[in-house]
């Protein structure tokens, strides 16, 4: 039986970074393709990240608790390795993110942690790592509306990529990478050159606001957290009305979401 919205499903949590870097023509993030046949904003460019795992609040009970080391926390490191190749983490007792080499040297095991048929919490063991959740910055919070009959309660953050870490996508549930601008990135979808679903295209016009990681993350870090629960307003042509929160700081309260399939809509990335 589907869910009446009286009955919404419950949303489950999940984890969104947005990985970035300075260039001389701008700041860029990081973005992927989603592969065309899974069931979720297919073929679509989006923030890496995923639903949160039983095993990241294990992992996040062994760092102590602390208000930046919680399951969300660690399914965004997870992600991150597991879509990018990029590893947030510390050799235990030291204060350097850990050395390409060793994110080298943890390819195959990264392959086996998509395929999951590796453990996170083994492959941080095994070279006595500590996932740096400290360098995680909130930037937003989004919840699926509760008409969907799936639904994703995602926290998206800042994380600053490490220059020798070289980031590209998994092959598996995302096809292709990209580094970009927010604002070339917002331009080509509205230009139809690629499928962007709302939520993210939402959050590429926030982050366009900076022009710089240093100047984004200062922004993310002085500006409050306003949970983004999209209510639909009204059809027009070419798609639907959504309202947010003004309190959001997303510039505004009603916004176009463009026609996407009816997966576009599962999580937010």
């Amino acid at each position: 039986m589907s869910a009446s919205p009286a009955s919404p499903v419950t949303a489950r949590a999940a984890a969104t970074v947005l990985l970035l870097r300075d260039r001389p023509q701008g700041m860029e993030v990081f973005m992927v393709v989603r592969h065309h046949e899974i069931d979720f904003a297919s073929g679509a460019l989006v923030f890496p990240g995923g639903r949160v795992d039983p095993e990241d609040a294990a992992i996040a009970e062994r760092l102590g608790g602390a208000s930046q080391a919680t399951p969300i926390h660690v399914a965004a490191v997870r992600e991150t390795f597991e879509e990018c190749g990029v590893l947030l983490a510390r050799r235990r007792g030291e204060q350097g993110l850990v050395a390409a080499e060793v994110v080298q040297r943890l390819e195959a095991p990264r392959a086996a942690l998509c395929r999951r048929e590796a453990s996170f919490a083994d492959i941080l063991a095994a070279e006595d790592l500590v996932p740096a959740t400290d360098l995680l910055v909130h930037f937003a919070h989004w919840i699926t509306p509760r008409t969907q009959p799936k639904r994703f309660d995602t926290h998206f953050f800042l994380a600053v990529a490490p220059e020798d870490h070289l980031a590209l996508h998994d092959g598996g549930e995302a096809v292709d990478s990209v580094w970009i601008r927010p604002a070339d990135a917002l331009e080509d979808a509205a230009k139809g050159r690629r499928k962007m679903i709302f939520p993210t295209r939402i959050n590429l016009m926030k982050l366009a606001r900076e022009t710089t990681a240093e100047a984004s993350i200062g922004a993310a870090r002085s500006a409050p957290i306003v949970t983004v629960e999209p209510e639909f307003v009204r059809a027009v042509p070419g798609g639907r009305e959504l309202r947010i929160p003004l309190a959001a700081g997303y510039g505004g309260e009603i916004f176009l979401a463009h026609h996407m399939p009816a997966s576009g809509a599962a999580q937010p990335r």
